[in-house]
């Protein structure tokens, strides 16, 4: 199993970012895939996550409205689109996806709101 972000940068705040993971190693239309994040001196948290067929979504409150997450079975990726960026989205972004009860991560990638 293989998870890879890209897209994280730097964006003032109100500013857009849209982050991808491509997937590998696993059956990617039956997996739901995972977006969390992990800012400095806090936990690690789930932020966004979709059904295997992208039927279903769900996301932290703090993001609902500005963040949409949808992929593309078809490329083995999922995506984060971030609008309304605010300084309290800083964080590292990680894809996660569960299979047979272990947790797979990406490497991550940083996001940083700043003026």
């Amino acid at each position: 199993v293989q998870l890879v972000e890209s897209g994280g940068g730097l964006v003032q705040p109100g500013g857009s970012l849209r982050l991808s993971c491509a997937a590998s190693g696993f059956t990617f239309s039956r997996s739901t895939m995972n977006w969390y994040r992990q800012a400095p001196g806090k936990e690690r948290e789930l932020v966004a996550v979709i059904s295997g067929a992208g039927g279903s979504t769900d996301y932290v409150d703090s993001v609902k409205g500005r963040f949409t997450i949808s992929r593309d079975n078809a490329k083995n990726t999922v995506y984060l689109q971030m609008n309304s960026l605010k300084p309290e989205d800083t964080a590292v972004y990680y894809c996660n996806t569960v299979i047979n009860w272990y947790n797979y991560w990406g490497q991550g990638t940083q996001v940083t709101v700043s003026s």
